[in-house]
């Protein structure tokens, strides 16, 4: 376990001795199941389809640009209550304790994780909103109020979230665990005030208390006081001083401040339905290819029309960045104010318009390099980057032949205090930062070094040049192996 990984003793008795498979009936219904789910999905747009075939119609452009927002929402309206549905039904399923992985809670812990996951890309807008803690309560979490959560990745129906909790990017909280043919699920409780950063983990069983901090990228401990705080993995202790901050502008807002957030997040339709004017023009003009020159133009003319489709996409999110936000700089905003909101309303553009259409496929490519450059990043000649995870774009500098791997986070802000602390991030000449991994706001990869994969470079953290660095947080590895990890302060 940890990062980088060594070789630790298994407890005693915690897990049953490996067991064989259960079978072909399992295997075929682990073998359906995706597709079912994936008709399941599809189904869910039909009341929107037969309302546009009832609906009388004289063909025109104007008419169909006034019926396609409708569509779209009712559409996304049984696309999200078909997923409740499923995960509710599901859920009923999943017990805490150690089952067989081909069993009834075994497959409804997979389910269910498929598609929470699924309704992260499909109704990313609903997430890190004022709507999210409504959300997860409808698929069966328990969550307090003045809960502030984003993308986060549960079994919903073994979550337990109190009052004022935070819950970051990318946290995966009460997740199922495997091991020798067995899964195991548990209750995953967050505190009051508690705070999980960015891809933190709350295992099956965990608990984080009261006002206690699980920081970026760490697996949580089993035991974690109330007030403390903790980062890595393995988790190490940290000592935190707590910041001063206005209430009502973080745990406590008024109630104009709670209308203004709503009506800034309900602009989130807008990328929504920019994409879906997009799918119907790329539709619309593929049938009129085939209806005048047949499938063999459709051939010849869909590769194109899709990479003018993506081009499209990605310009309307460079337009919607500069927009909604200017160039981005250094500074501390609360949560309640409109910095915030119109941010999260351009990451909105970036995931639901430009990510399907033009960053899948060019991750890797000259074009994602050019289109990050166009949202304000400063990235060097021969920039080999497989991550659109650039927060905040004018923040982040990388040099000439630079590498950023897949699943990396050049994270620009932290959200401690629900402050959001801006700070920039450099990749230097030829250095390299590793799969999985993250840098936080105010660090430095130096000139050829490389920092391995699953690594933390902490923040205003300076890696020097030259050397390979691995770890979470990150050390200097001597001779293939890990330095002894030093003490830390957490701001």
């Amino acid at each position: 376990g940890g990062s980088p990984a060594v070789r630790r003793p298994a407890p005693a008795g915690s897990w049953p001795a490996p067991r064989p498979g259960g079978g072909r009936g399992w295997a075929l219904a682990y073998a359906l199941t995706p597709a079912l789910r994936a008709l399941l999905l599809w189904v869910a747009w039909v009341p929107s389809l037969l309302l546009a075939y009832v609906l009388p119609s004289s063909g025109g452009a104007a008419e169909l640009a006034l019926r396609l927002p409708a569509l779209v929402v009712l559409g996304m309206v049984c696309h999200a209550l078909f997923l409740t549905a499923a995960v509710r039904l599901a859920g009923r399923a999943l017990r805490p304790g150690t089952h067989p992985v081909h069993s009834v809670p075994g497959w409804a812990a997979w389910l269910t994780h498929d598609l929470m996951d699924t309704s992260r890309r499909t109704l990313f807008p609903l997430y890190a909103s004022l709507f999210t803690p409504v959300w997860l309560r409808m698929q069966g979490a328990r969550i307090g109020r003045g809960v502030e959560a984003s993308t986060v990745l549960a079994l919903p129906s073994l979550l337990r979230v109190r009052d004022a909790a935070f819950l970051a990017d990318q946290v995966l909280a009460a997740p199922y665990e495997l091991r020798g043919g067995w899964v195991r699920l548990g209750v995953s409780r967050v505190g009051e005030r508690a705070f999980v950063g960015n891809s933190g983990l709350v295992g099956p069983g965990r608990r984080v208390a009261d006002e206690a901090l699980v920081g970026v990228l760490t697996d949580t401990p089993e035991q974690v006081p109330a007030g403390s705080s903790w980062l890595g993995n393995p988790a190490l202790r940290l000592r935190r001083v707590a910041e001063p901050h206005e209430v009502a502008r973080t745990y406590a807002p008024p109630p104009r401040l709670r209308v203004a957030r709503a009506a800034v997040e309900l602009c989130r339709a807008v990328p929504l339905l920019l994409a879906g004017m997009l799918r119907l023009a790329v539709l619309a003009a593929l049938l009129l290819v085939w209806s005048t020159g047949g499938g063999w133009a459709v051939l010849l003319v869909c590769g194109p029309l899709l990479c003018a489709a993506g081009l499209v996409a990605g310009a309307l999110t460079t337009a919607a960045k500069w927009l909604l936000m200017g160039r981005f700089r250094a500074g501390r905003h609360p949560l309640w104010s409109a910095f915030v909101w119109r941010n999260e309303l351009y990451d909105c553009f970036v995931e639901v318009l430009a990510v399907p259409w033009l960053v899948q496929p060019a991750t890797g490519t000259p074009l994602l390099n050019g289109w990050l450059r166009s949202l304000g990043a400063r990235v060097g000649r021969g920039v080999w980057c497989e991550s659109h995870w650039l927060p905040e774009p004018d923040l982040v500098r990388l040099g000439e032949g630079a590498s950023v791997n897949r699943g990396c986070v050049l994270q620009t802000h932290l959200f401690h205090d629900r402050v959001m602390r801006l700070d920039g991030v450099a990749v230097a000449a030829a250095g390299t930062v590793g799969p999985h991994s993250i840098t936080l706001p105010g660090s430095e990869v130096g000139a050829g070094a490389s920092v391995g994969a699953g690594s933390l470079v902490m923040a205003a953290e300076r890696v020097p040049g030259g050397g390979r660095w691995q770890g979470n947080p990150v050390r200097p590895l001597v001779a293939g192996r890990p330095a002894e990890q030093p003490a830390r302060t957490a701001g």
